[in-house]
């Protein structure tokens, strides 16, 4: 059976706990460069996820993006 991929959430949560314990500053060397690492690939991700998000809401809206209070 495939690996389910994480959602954009999820991600976004992993994200947040390396940001976490790194920012507690007990990780040795070590885990707290691979966390760094790691740390960067989701935030490729991410940014990734949301610039195809924002290309596909200027498509459906014609180029333009309307916030929702002004939404029909």
């Amino acid at each position: 059976m495939a690996k389910k991929e994480p959602t954009f959430e999820e991600k976004l949560m992993e994200l947040e706990g390396l940001v976490r314990k790194m920012e507690s500053g007990s990780l040795p060397l070590s885990e707290a460069l691979a966390s760094y690492e790691a740390g960067m690939k989701l935030s490729k991700k991410l940014t990734e996820e949301l610039s195809a998000a924002e290309k596909r809401m200027l498509e459906l809206s014609g180029g333009q993006i309307v916030p929702m209070e002004d939404a029909p």
